[in-house]
């Protein structure tokens, strides 16, 4: 008799890294129906468009497609809400609250955590100053997630098997939830990009334009420089951004996967400033054969290898990264080395492990 399983996911309003994630886990578990708080069609492309997705009860509040920040003391119940009695196997993908949902004790519930929720956690400081909202909504807010920080711990209890996708958010979920955790590094589709015989005279940066990001320290970098640079990738700081870089820095919006693939192949490097809980654009980019430049933090330090697939500047501060580039040496590296490298992180090394740990953990279960 074949297993019934479900995924589960926090929200699908936006084309990230956790989506393509998601992407990958339906591919494995084709029948599987997907789980999520909100669904917004118009923001996640057609990826998702022949699923079965179901949705909480927060998808028929007014606004809630676009302003689903607001519901955020609305989204335990409706994560809680979710009737998963049917299923053998639950597969939450997780940077929130989707590991929070509830299921039968013969269900086996895994995790595959991106990082522990951001906002309660690790960044809960600089969530709270980076809100847009009125004072008195701010003043409130650390209330608010003091009541959400508890109901995150105590959800975290209810995981039987957590996944980490980094020794960076393995570290954390040790910290914050003081449970144990598997690595197993997102899937990268690296076969689909390629090594290109021309290089442009161009550094290329891109992405959710987000205040984390850190594009402000390569922005004031090139502005100083006055080297070309490209960014491709939205984000609520796409204009504020624009606004502060100089001729030479390129803003492109959303480009297609084709068009992405040759900006990779033709940069001198890719940048890469911030702190991630892993890196998805760097792997693609490293799968094109171009070397990264990384702030030294984060999922950065397992997928970049200075010498091999890039080099690293240690604070997160313009001078730094101009430094870097500066002395940065592009003919010194091996395209074909660097895409060598960075098949490990190849899809299908993501599902057999998936597969694998699904399977050992049903049998652990069983015994």
């Amino acid at each position: 008799m074949a297993l019934k399983i479900a995924l589960v996911h926090d929200h699908l309003t936006q084309e990230g890294g956790a989506e393509k994630v998601l992407r990958v886990l339906h591919e494995i578990f084709p029948a599987a129906p997907i789980f999520t708080l909100i669904y917004n069609p118009k923001t996640v492309g057609q990826d998702f468009a022949a699923k079965d997705i179901r949705t909480s009860f927060l998808q028929n509040i007014p606004g809630a497609k676009t302003k689903y920040q607001w519901l955020l003391p609305l989204m335990p119940a409706a994560t809680e809400s979710y009737n998963l009695a049917d299923y053998d196997v639950v597969l939450s993908s997780s940077s929130a609250l989707a590991k929070g949902v509830i299921t039968q004790p013969r269900t086996l519930h895994v995790c595959y955590c991106h990082t522990p929720t951001r906002y309660l956690w690790s960044d809960t400081h600089k969530y709270i100053e980076e809100l847009s909202y009125n004072r008195l909504v701010k003043k409130a807010m650390p209330i608010v997630l003091n009541r959400l920080r508890s109901w995150d711990r105590l959800a975290a209890d209810r995981v039987d098997k957590f996944i980490a996708n980094s020794e960076t958010v393995r570290q954390r979920i040790q910290k914050y939830y003081n449970k144990p955790s598997e690595v197993i590094h997102p899937p990268v589709e690296t076969k689909k990009f390629y090594i290109s015989k021309n290089i442009g005279n161009y550094y290329l940066a891109g992405g959710r334009l987000v205040p984390y990001k850190r594009f402000d320290v390569i922005i004031e970098a090139f502005n100083r420089l006055g080297l070309p640079l490209k960014i491709f990738g939205e984000g609520r700081d796409f204009e504020k951004l624009k606004e502060r870089a100089k001729p030479n820095i390129k803003f492109l919006g959303a480009v297609s996967f084709d068009e992405l693939r040759e900006l990779y192949s033709q940069c001198l490097a890719y940048l890469h400033p911030q702190e991630e809980d892993f890196g998805i654009t760097a792997v693609e980019a490293m799968a094109s054969g171009r070397p990264v430049i990384a702030y030294k933090a984060g999922g950065a330090l397992e997928t970049v290898v200075p010498g091999l697939s890039g080099e690293f500047f240690d604070e997160q501060i313009w001078e730094e990264l101009g430094d870097k580039i500066i002395r940065f040496q592009p003919e010194k590296y091996n395209p074909e080395q660097i895409k060598k490298y960075a098949e490990q992180f190849d899809t299908e090394n993501f599902k057999t492990k998936i597969r694998n740990f699904v399977q050992s953990s049903l049998e652990q279960k069983i015994i």
